[in-house]
């Protein structure tokens, strides 16, 4: 361990190959014999962004992990372009040596650096942050003036997903912060087994979108992604506004 950083640490078992940095916590997991599926839960409802934004074309993530995220894009979305920001060196090293993160071409360019720094106004449609010490987000990005310069750097009719734990004490302070950043338009969708929290934010969303048409839109992602769309539709019943007809993207105005 190199003085004043966290242990960086591989584990293995069961076919499934885990990265954890600074503790006990897994930071990222690769099944051995499918490197480039989504091993963990909460990567796949991560994916839960393209009910709103099916067709991105610039992603800008912070936060790289064994590169889980960054992997599935590269394979499963051609027309992607992806920017990868990761503060630790070792880890772009381990991803590239034992997690298959391919080398950068013209659609994957991973750089060691801070992720914050590299937001600049519409510099991207797609925007994923997931990034760790251990167990709890940095602070830098849960600050008022990161969803800010989200919010910025998104074009029109962008979207932000990001990664929270559950029993993150601060989540409802965050969560404020996001939504005062986008206008309310902010949504939360529990992962289906993995205790985290997916949260979502729109820039430019319609006040409203109709239950009918996002399970249209979640069969044909499921047939395309392999991945369970309806079940995603159905968990954003837990944490947001909704009605029989329609799930509510932005706060009602009060007469």
């Amino acid at each position: 361990m190199t003085k004043g950083r966290p242990a960086l640490t591989v584990s293995e078992a069961r076919g499934v190959r885990e990265l954890h940095v600074g503790g006990e916590a897994i930071q990222s997991a690769m099944r051995m014999d499918d490197p480039f599926a989504l091993e963990l839960d909460y990567t796949r409802c991560m994916m839960a962004f393209l009910l709103f934004h099916p067709d991105p074309r610039h992603a800008l993530m912070i936060g790289l992990g064994g590169g889980s995220l960054a992997k599935f894009f590269h394979r499963r979305l051609p027309r992607l372009r992806t920017r990868v920001l990761e503060l630790d060196e070792r880890v772009i090293a381990t991803a590239r040596a034992l997690f298959h993160l391919p080398p950068d071409d013209a659609r994957l360019k991973v750089e060691h650096g801070d992720g914050i720094e590299a937001l600049a106004p519409e510099c991207c449609d797609l925007l994923v942050v997931d990034g760790f010490d251990d167990e709890t987000t940095p602070a830098a990005l849960v600050s008022q003036a990161f969803f800010d310069a989200a919010w910025c750097a998104l074009e029109d009719n962008g979207v932000l997903v990001m990664n929270f734990m559950d029993d993150d004490r601060d989540f409802d302070r965050n969560l404020r912060r996001l939504e005062n950043a986008f206008a309310g338009s902010v949504l939360c969708l529990p992962a289906l087994r993995d205790p985290n929290i997916i949260v979502i934010a729109l820039k430019g969303a319609p006040p409203a979108l109709p239950w009918r048409d996002l399970r249209e839109d979640a069969e044909r992602l499921e047939v395309r992604y392999g991945l369970p769309f309806p079940r995603y539709v159905e968990r954003l019943r837990r944490m947001n506004t909704w009605n029989a007809a329609e799930l509510r993207l932005q706060p009602e105005l009060k007469p």
